[in-house]
């Protein structure tokens, strides 16, 4: 390695060879830790340390990079910090290559958090040069920590997303009684139209539901391939709640769970929904059945400030919580603007609001995979 940490000729590769090996990448500044890369019989310890790191969130689970392979095909580079044995801080890296949206390495894509999560400075400097070095290696236009807590210092930040947790009580009446009351109104409005719940093995209910949402909203769907991944790879902790009327699904929401918490993450209805307060009822059965199950948390998980789902979440007695979204520049000029709110999508978003579901269901998963 030449003066200032550049790489010197030829040094790159046999670096990246070593990682790929689990061979470790010693660090001049703290040479009790070195980084590896995640390897086929390392995820157990990984998600120890995950789950026992208050940094880390359910998408810095070692799940992740078989779904970004398997479902997009996406190369992954999860990098851990060891030290004495033991380790002491994860990043996960996927890269996405797209002629349309750009060349990225993020932390992580298709995932509201990510970032570092480290039990000591020295574990969170070793990975955070372990990624600058990859990002320059990779040529990637950007790469991007998806923070919540903290911006990475120096880099580039966008005030886009907020979050919306709150806790909830063990108590049901208690948690009713803290949703406003217009909300609140809402909730009874779908418990009159006697809608039922119930979790569902299958994605066959919840895509429908999804998809008819999504393609009302004119976004692009997700494959069913990506779903069913998901319930393959994290098991108990994806669960799918449904809800029908006379037996008709007409709302769906897959959630995970992760330590105390439940994180909705992937949800919609169809037009009856509206009608009988499908999704309202849909939250609260989620609500009401993630803290009979002993949690603590409730996770609305991200939107964009000015949007109904930012209002919707608003209406529920949550307060926004920024997310600290960090940028660093490589080949790119500036960030990628690649979100529904970008004025240049307008016409896009119109368009494919037209198109019938079934193409919109074909067509959508080759594009939404390059997003991230």
């Amino acid at each position: 390695m030449g003066p200032h940490g550049q790489y010197l000729p030829g040094e790159k590769l046999s670096t990246l060879t070593e990682l790929r090996q689990g061979r470790p990448q010693a660090h001049a500044d703290a040479p009790q830790t070195i980084v590896r890369l995640l390897l086929p019989g390392d995820e157990a310890r990984w998600d120890a340390f995950v789950l026992d790191c208050a940094e880390a969130s359910f998408f810095h689970r070692a799940g992740w990079k078989s779904v970004i392979e398997r479902a997009f095909g996406h190369k992954t580079w999860f990098f851990y910090a060891e030290a004495g044995g033991q380790i002491v801080g994860v990043l996960p890296l996927a890269e996405i290559r797209s002629r349309l949206f750009g060349h990225s390495l993020s932390s992580l894509p298709f995932c509201v958090y990510g970032g570092i999560a480290a039990a000591t400075d020295a574990a969170r400097e070793a990975l955070h040069k372990a990624a600058e070095k990859l990002a320059a290696e990779l040529e990637v236009g950007h790469l991007e920590y998806r923070n919540r807590s903290q911006a990475q210092p120096g880099w580039i930040t966008r005030d886009l997303y907020v979050t919306f947790r709150k806790q909830i009580h063990a108590d049901e009446e208690r948690n009713m009684q803290a949703i406003p009351r217009k909300q609140r109104a809402m909730v009874r409005k779908g418990m009159r139209a006697g809608l039922q719940s119930a979790t569902d093995a299958d994605i066959g209910r919840f895509f429908h539901a999804y998809a008819s949402s999504v393609h009302r909203l004119g976004t692009p769907v997700f494959s069913k391939k990506y779903f069913r991944t998901l319930k393959e790879v994290f098991g108990e902790d994806c669960e799918i709640l449904t809800i029908t009327k006379d037996g008709r699904a007409v709302s769906s929401v897959l959630s995970f769970y992760f330590r105390n918490e439940v994180l909705p993450y992937y949800g919609g209805g169809t037009e009856e929904a509206r009608e009988v307060a499908g999704n309202d009822f849909m939250y609260w059965e989620l609500m009401r059945r993630a803290a009979a199950r002993g949690c603590t948390v409730f996770d609305f998980g991200r939107s964009k400030r000015g949007t109904g789902p930012y209002d919707f979440k608003k209406n529920w007695g949550f307060e926004p919580e920024p997310l600290h979204y960090s940028y660093q520049l490589h080949r790119a000029q500036a960030v990628p603007e690649n979100n529904p709110l970008n004025p240049k999508y307008r016409l896009f978003i119109k368009l494919w609001q037209r198109l019938p579901l079934p193409v919109a269901n074909a067509i959508g998963p080759r594009i939404v995979r390059n997003l991230g």
